[in-house]
């Protein structure tokens, strides 16, 4: 699958509710100044002869190191054209993906006072499930094509469970997601513990800073699958313990309980019925028993902490 060429333009810039937590009523009350640019709507209206005027309005969106050339024939593709009227169609306007994005900043500014809000400009790229947008210090690209809802005809090749993921319902969630990597030393042991431990992080951030989004879309799970989870999480948790899979360095564990899959791996009959990625799930449970016992704990002391230290401290037993 080809790169979205804006996406590697910007690559080539840069290189060179089931709601568990309350709404915080201070966080929704502050003002926060968003900015956001349908530059997908004003890359489908140009012509050739405005590429330039485009450029120079979008500067920040194009790299001398691909040629105008390129641009061209993007412009005069049939398949661009497609995307830009699909996408068109499922976003005629932006407004309620406005407000959310921008109820999101405001729980961001909140909790991370420092913080400054990006633009965002939206995109018709080239469905690339890998690359669904790129958060940055000043600007936030979302592709649009890739939230076209999880039945759409673009679709059709992806396996079900990618497909799934593919819907405006995980905008949000895909947002906080590139956020919360961001504020998270990435480095972390090689324990299967250590992985789920970092993932529960990212899921109490999503607690944190998206409280008015369901519980399912933070995990990128339908209510059935977060429902399976929350009713087996004892017996989870019990075939990790009674395995020894804690502290197991075995590589593979990654692919069976954390990675992007329809199913979780348990090597038992009951696999296809499982929901994915339950290591990031039992991770989310065991950093919300930590903060349960320890409830001052501010969110920069919970990014430093070790995950051993967490574990052990959080006394999790489902």
């Amino acid at each position: 699958m080809r790169f979205p060429l804006l996406l590697l333009s910007l690559f080539l810039v840069l290189s060179a509710c089931t709601q568990d937590s309350k709404l915080n009523s201070e966080a929704e009350t502050l003002e926060v100044n968003l900015d956001v640019e349908r530059f997908d709507f004003q890359f489908a209206e140009a012509s050739p002869d405005e590429l330039g005027a485009l450029k120079s309005r979008y500067s920040k969106l194009f790299s001398e190191q691909v040629p105008d050339s390129l641009w061209v024939v993007k412009m005069q593709s049939d398949l661009q054209h497609e995307i830009n009227t699909e996408v068109k169609k499922s976003f005629p306007d932006f407004k309620g993906e406005t407000e959310r994005i921008e109820r999101f900043f405001k729980y961001a500014k909140y909790y991370f006072p420092a913080y400054t809000i990006p633009t965002v400009y939206t995109l018709a790229e080239e469905v690339n499930y890998r690359q669904k947008l790129i958060l940055t210090d000043d600007l936030l690209l979302i592709s649009l094509d890739n939230y076209l809802g999880k039945d759409h005809k673009f679709y059709n090749g992806l396996a079900e469970y990618i497909a799934f993921q593919q819907d405006k319902e995980f905008l949000i969630s895909d947002i906080v997601q590139e956020f919360a990597k961001q504020k998270l030393n990435a480095k972390r042991s090689r324990t299967f513990l250590s992985d789920m431990v970092y993932h529960g992080k990212i899921l109490y951030l999503k607690d944190l800073l998206m409280p008015f989004e369901p519980d399912a879309a933070k995990i990128y799970y339908s209510e059935d699958q977060l429902k399976w989870a929350d009713e087996n999480e004892t017996q989870i948790w019990s075939f990790f313990v009674e395995n020894d899979l804690i502290y197991s360095t075995d590589i593979r564990l990654e692919n069976r309980f954390i990675s992007l899959s329809p199913y979780s791996k348990f090597y038992l009959e009951l696999d296809n019925e499982s929901s994915p990625r339950i290591g990031q799930y039992i991770g989310w449970q065991i950093v919300k028993a930590y903060i349960d016992k320890y409830p001052k704990t501010s969110i920069k002391e919970l990014l430093k902490l070790e995950s051993d230290v967490i574990f052990k401290k959080s006394n999790y037993k489902p």
